[in-house]
């Protein structure tokens, strides 16, 4: 038996769930790892595990910029490193605002094991491919963001696990996540070169993307918002029907965040006209909104994002060898070709004119 394990024996005895029968859940890109747990009575929970010494730091808020580089990833993206505290602290928030965020059943956050309440396996993206009216679920999870982006937005966040604080989606994250395309896209595609002038170039072609989206960074952002991270919840109306899992990374951000990650999806196309509605929905519940700006911000910011993921999954075929990610790629080139349309990109669209050729594109 492994250390790991023992571990987590010790953590479901003492939560009383010794004998609950245990179901190991398919992994994703992090790691952490699940299992479903099912109770002598019946009742499904889920057990999370998240080895704390498995990835670099997160970033304490005194960090410099500086500092924060030669700490690792997660202090540059201002991530969570996995921290179960952070999840707590998020999950405590929503749920004080009527959103339906898991409840922590049990929590060791010293040793990275929480037992949290089961939603079940309804994500967005399955009940659609199963039939599911798709509209209705996004017109839900736009509700929730804007009940969400309406609230108070707290500098720190309070759970089970301690305080977490509420760090800005600033600029050194912001630029970090860009960079990703530089970086690793060239790993991927040998036939691109970027050299210190291009990349120079790019930093400028991001710069007011950047600063626009760090003004802008008001409210909390699931930072992770979309149809896999998503579930249905049977009985429940509204913004409630919501189940949201995965939000251990929130930060403050712009509003349009959350949105561009649901209606500009990675791992599934949504219509334009889908799109369109659900943005319409959220400007009526949020009429104090301005719009135009708002739209040019969701524009640049969604555009940065999917250069982030675009290095992301570079990244994940060529150093990591999951060569499954390739799929998704066209779906975000396509998202970012048209976002570098809009308006305030030009500078933008200008580099990739000059440095990505359009049959890498695609």
């Amino acid at each position: 038996m492994s250390d790991r394990e023992a571990l987590r024996l010790d953590f479901l005895k003492t939560a009383g769930l010794a004998d609950a029968a245990r179901t190991p859940l398919p992994g994703d890109a992090s790691t952490r790892r699940y299992e479903r747990l099912i109770t002598s009575s019946g009742q499904t929970l889920m057990l999370m595990d998240q080895a704390p010494a498995a990835e670099s730091p997160p970033a304490d808020p005194s960090w410099s910029p500086e500092r924060r580089h030669a700490e690792g990833w997660n202090a540059i993206a201002r991530l969570s490193a996995g921290k179960i505290e952070a999840f707590a602290a998020v999950a405590a928030h929503l749920r004080s605002l009527g959103l339906s965020a898991p409840e922590v059943v049990a929590l060791d956050a010293p040793n990275g094991l929480a037992v949290l309440e089961d939603f079940g396996d309804a994500l967005f993206a399955r009940v659609i491919e199963d039939g599911e009216p798709e509209a209705p679920l996004y017109l839900a999870a736009t509700e929730a963001l804007a009940l969400l982006h309406d609230a108070p937005t707290p500098e720190v966040l309070t759970g089970p696990g301690g305080d977490w604080p509420l760090l800005t989606y600033d600029a050194t994250a912001l630029q970090g996540g860009a960079d990703l395309f530089v970086q690793w896209m060239p790993k991927l595609v040998p036939a691109l070169r970027f050299d210190d002038a291009a990349i120079a170039d790019w930093h400028a072609a991001w710069a007011p993307i950047v600063a626009a989206g760090e003004a802008g960074a008001t409210v909390m952002a699931h930072r992770d918002y979309h149809a896999e991270n998503l579930i249905l919840l049977p009985g429940l109306q509204g913004p409630r029907s919501v189940g949201m899992i995965d939000f251990q990374d929130a930060v403050r951000a712009h509003p349009s965040w959350d949105l561009h990650s649901l209606l500009q999806d990675a791992r599934r196309d949504v219509s334009p006209a889908l799109e369109a509605l659900a943005l319409d929905h959220y400007f009526t519940l949020r009429p104090d909104v301005d719009r135009e700006p708002f739209l040019q911000a969701y524009a640049g910011l969604a555009a940065l994002n999917e250069a982030r993921i675009l290095g992301i999954f570079a990244r994940l075929i060529a150093r990591d060898g999951k060569p499954r990610y390739r799929a998704f790629m066209p779906r975000m080139w396509a998202h970012l070709e048209t976002n570098l349309g809009k308006p305030g990109l030009e500078s933008v669209r200008d580099w990739f004119a000059r440095y990505v050729p359009e049959d890498v594109r695609q």
